[in-house]
């Protein structure tokens, strides 16, 4: 992964190369930024920048035989970490090379790609990943090994977030004392839940979604796609690539999360003045319940983003509306009236609580449908 194969971010690729060239490379760098806007394809390409001594011409001919090891994800002086759970082939104390395998997959496939995409690829169902201690352990071994190219040791953290207690407190003792020439790069989406110490060792760099234009170039080049419809879709998109590449697909997890919303509102409209319906508002929620944890909480987001549209279309801002539900006899400017400022609060709170209870493993079934049920009486308040 080079520079030149990323979209957009040039500020960030111009700080990264202009300080490499320098030597003001910092031991610990922590990269945030929303899921598809390019944050470990950065990571890869600035790894590779440096460890192949990439300056000027990424593909010289002095660099080429290093630059093809990072191809193939099997440079010996790059290293990863990322959340991962136990699985049939690994049952216990599950380790980020367990699953270096599936890891140069899922980065061939699309290095824009989800914690939510790898999840699915390991299959987690019903388990949450994260990051252990024996990670940390394995940081240790894998830094004492002498440098292949005589140079730097990359260590890339991927969702650092995922960090567990543990782990952290092995990390921030190697931050604390790193050794010659090893650079850790830390990947994150939510920043404040890393802890303190371990961001405070870090330079962090924000990076920002990508740009319409940008998304759109890279469909219309990358993906065939006709420029009037790699724009559409690069608006809906909101800055993440990743999603526009799933808004191509006819079977997106956005076709399916849609219908699940539409199903759940439907049957909160049913239900008001009629008991018997409050039956299909638990068979909703009984079927939500029997899906993977991660796929309830991103659901659930996906909620969050359904109620804050249609709030904006009810407040007569169109422009600022990116969803276009494609389920049939739904539109969202019907819905929108039932969202308005006397609610919406309300509304926020519980799917926020939900995501809490689920993150901390609570009975799904019990926190669906309490959800469902306590919505339905938020969405006929006037």
């Amino acid at each position: 992964m080079q520079f030149s194969e990323i979209f957009g971010q040039e500020n960030i690729k111009s700080h990264l190369t202009k300080s490499a060239d320098l030597g003001r490379i910092p031991h610990a760098q922590l990269f945030v930024g929303p899921e598809g806007s390019g944050t470990l394809p950065m990571a890869i390409a600035y790894a590779q920048y440096i460890i192949c001594s990439n300056q000027n011409n990424e593909n010289s001919g002095l660099n080429q035989a290093c630059n093809l090891k990072f191809k193939k994800i099997s440079h010996p002086d790059l290293h990863f970490i990322y959340p991962t759970v136990s699985t049939e082939d690994v049952k216990t104390k599950p380790k980020s090379i367990d699953f270096i395998t599936e890891w140069r997959q899922f980065l061939e496939d699309n290095p824009y790609g989800s914690l939510f995409d790898w999840y699915q690829l390991l299959g987690v169902k019903n388990k949450q990943g994260e990051i252990r201690v024996d990670d940390a352990q394995e940081i240790l071994r894998l830094l004492a090994l002498k440098s292949f190219e005589g140079g730097h040791k990359i260590m890339i953290i991927w969702m650092a977030d995922k960090l567990n207690i543990a782990a952290s407190n092995k990390l921030l003792k190697l931050l604390e004392e790193p050794t010659d020439k090893t650079v850790f790069i830390l990947i994150s989406e939510n920043e404040e839940d890393i802890i303190q110490t371990i961001r405070s060792r870090c330079q962090v760099l924000h990076f920002n979604g990508l740009p319409e234009k940008i998304i759109a170039d890279a469909l219309t080049i990358n993906q065939n796609i006709d420029p009037a419809v790699a724009l559409k879709i690069a608006h809906q998109a909101q800055g993440n690539y990743n999603k526009a590449l799933q808004l191509l697909q006819p079977d997106s997890e956005s076709t399916f999360f849609e219908k699940w919303f539409v199903d759940w509102v439907r049957a909160a409209f049913r239900a008001k003045g009629n008991a018997a319906a409050i039956q299909d508002l638990i068979q909703w929620s009984e079927q939500i319940a029997s899906l993977g944890r991660e796929t309830q909480k991103k659901f659930l987001l996906f909620c969050i983003d359904m109620f804050r549209q249609a709030l904006l279309l009810n407040y007569q801002t169109p422009s600022l509306v990116y969803m276009q539900p494609q389920v049939e006899k739904f539109k969202l400017e019907n819905f929108a009236p039932f969202v308005n400022g006397n609610n919406i609060n309300d509304i926020f709170k519980e799917l926020s609580d939900a995501m809490y209870h689920i993150e901390r493993n609570g009975n799904a079934k019990i926190i669906i449908t309490d959800l469902s049920i306590k919505l339905t009486r938020l969405l006929h308040k006037k």
